[in-house]
């Protein structure tokens, strides 16, 4: 009989996690119950936000159990139900973790429905990664013709779409990416003005001249050194939607050097500056929108999106750790 493979959190990392912070676990495939169906997964997304969940600290969401699976989104097939509505053969967009089988009900599956797209759209340009992109640029943003939008990790899922959005609404787009690779990535195939790599030793120079007029919206995805870069070149009312913090997320102690907070809040207070954070949870309601409005970009080709994808669940370790520290070109899955 086949069994369940399952990679659950070993221990809490410190610092950057290594392999043996997980564990691979077997055990016999769920039965799906009344009301229940039982679902073989397909993908499993990788996302940044996982790593936070590894850790102990208060956030948005619980952390993850030490012992427990680690959390992901997923496409899966059902195998078995005992839904009406659900039969055997459909695919579903679920939360299933990093898993090969699982059960769940109705109300935490959604049926997928591509409309001729590839399925794996559905965890990434049109999916999460998609959504926090729409969300924090349009409702935060807010970008008009003529102005500076700067993307940070612009090659991975959620910027290459903010870059691509802004430049439809007529702004001029400014990336940041680690490494002349994505830099060419995101000016040449995603159609961004320009891109500056934070790893070269002139990095603050080039995004300076880069934003020459400053910048007039930040879409922050990283935090650390690149944002104290680009707080400096920000105009007077900009607007910066925060949107995640993996520059940051490894560390073990407060970054060396002088405490940056009363310059952070003398520019907001004299700049009048907008920081939001945001989560996307807090925004499903605008899904519906969402899908409709890129979902049609997408079909046109006039946002376009880049996967990145590992074979096997117990792959998944090594390409997760390596999205942490930015090996992967666009959204990261792994095909089971």
């Amino acid at each position: 009989m086949p069994l369940n493979r399952r990679i659950v959190l070993a221990s809490r990392p410190e610092g950057l996690p290594t392999e043996q912070n997980f564990g691979m676990e077997q055990s016999s495939i769920p039965v799906a119950g009344p009301g229940q169906m039982l679902l073989k997964t397909r993908w499993l997304s990788l996302d940044p936000y996982m790593r936070a969940r590894m850790s102990a600290a208060k956030s948005y969401t619980p952390p993850i159990e030490v012992g427990g699976l680690m959390v992901g989104g997923t496409i899966a097939e059902v195998v078995e139900s005992n839904v009406p509505g659900f039969q055997a053969g459909d695919l579903v967009l679920s939360n299933s973790g990093w898993q090969e089988y699982a059960v769940a009900g109705p109300k935490s599956v959604h049926k997928l429905e591509t409309d001729g797209l590839p399925l794996t759209t559905a965890l990434g340009v049109l999916g999460m990664p998609g959504l926090t992109a729409y969300v924090g640029l349009n409702d935060i943003g807010q970008p008009k013709a003529g102005e500076t939008v700067v993307v940070s990790a612009a090659a991975g899922a959620v910027g290459s779409v903010v870059g691509q959005l802004a430049k439809l609404k007529g702004a001029r787009a400014v990336g940041i990416a680690g490494g002349a690779e994505k830099c060419a990535f995101v000016v040449d195939e995603l159609g961004f003005d320009a891109c500056v790599d934070y790893k070269a030793a002139d990095f603050k120079e080039k995004l300076a001249a880069a934003c020459d007029h400053g910048v007039d919206v930040y879409f922050d995805n990283v935090g650390g050194r690149v944002t104290d870069a680009v707080f400096d070149l920000l105009n007077t009312f900009a607007r910066v939607p925060l949107c995640g913090r993996i520059g940051n997320i490894n560390d073990t102690a407060p970054p060396a050097g002088p405490d940056r907070v009363p310059a952070l809040l003398s520019a907001i207070l004299t700049r009048r500056l907008h920081v939001q954070g945001f989560i996307v949870s807090d925004h499903w309601h605008r899904n519906d929108a969402f899908l409709q409005e890129v979902g049609a970009l997408v079909k046109e080709g006039r946002v376009r999106y880049r996967e990145d994808v590992t074979e096997g669940l117990e792959n998944a370790v090594p390409a997760f750790l390596g999205m942490l520290q930015g090996k992967n070109l666009g959204k990261a899955l792994v095909k089971l």
